[in-house]
């Protein structure tokens, strides 16, 4: 490579369940530095399931996205508060109406780094006493991430209607 060629950067990869994942894909997608938002499944134990599976709660997965952002315009500890800021991490496996192991409040950690990150941020916020009740938001390895059928992508968008699933616990 010579020295006046630019190496094009695919983006760091953050994944999150906050509950329904459209409302989560609606607040990462007007985060400056986020190139793309994809929403899909995780953390369970069932190859390429279906929403309907998914729904079922025996698929052990959560209705997760997973975030694509230029490290240089968004840290990772950013996408942290808008992570924290955006759902009611002291709900288990619960958000709004609602319920299920699917809806759980999660973080997939990529590296070693969000996982130090995202377990910092988290006692931060316990320290600070931040929401009511204690977090109960998993911070696990990331795993294979499913994308959900294509008409789950940008639903807001394409419905042209304004998120409505998310409930910021206090």
């Amino acid at each position: 490579m010579h020295a006046d060629s630019k190496q094009v950067a695919t983006g760091a990869k953050a994944t999150f369940a906050a509950g329904c994942f459209w409302g989560v894909e609606s607040t990462f997608r007007a985060v400056k530095g986020v190139s793309d938002v994809a929403v899909g499944y995780t953390g369970g134990h069932t190859e390429n399931p279906t929403y309907k599976e998914v729904c079922t709660g025996r698929t052990g997965h959560a209705e997760a996205v997973e975030v694509t952002y230029d490290p240089s315009q968004v840290t990772f500890e950013e996408l942290l508060g808008i992570f924290f800021e955006n759902h009611d991490p002291t709900t288990p496996n619960r958000q709004g109406p609602d319920v299920g192991e699917q809806y759980r409040s999660a973080i997939f950690f990529h590296t070693p780094e969000q996982e130090a990150a995202a377990r910092a941020k988290a006692a931060a916020l316990t320290a600070e006493r931040r929401f009511r009740r204690p977090i109960v938001t998993q911070i696990v390895r990331a795993e294979p991430f499913y994308r959900a059928e294509e008409y789950h992508q940008r639903y807001f968008e394409k419905k042209g209607i304004a998120p409505t699933c998310h409930v910021p616990g206090r």
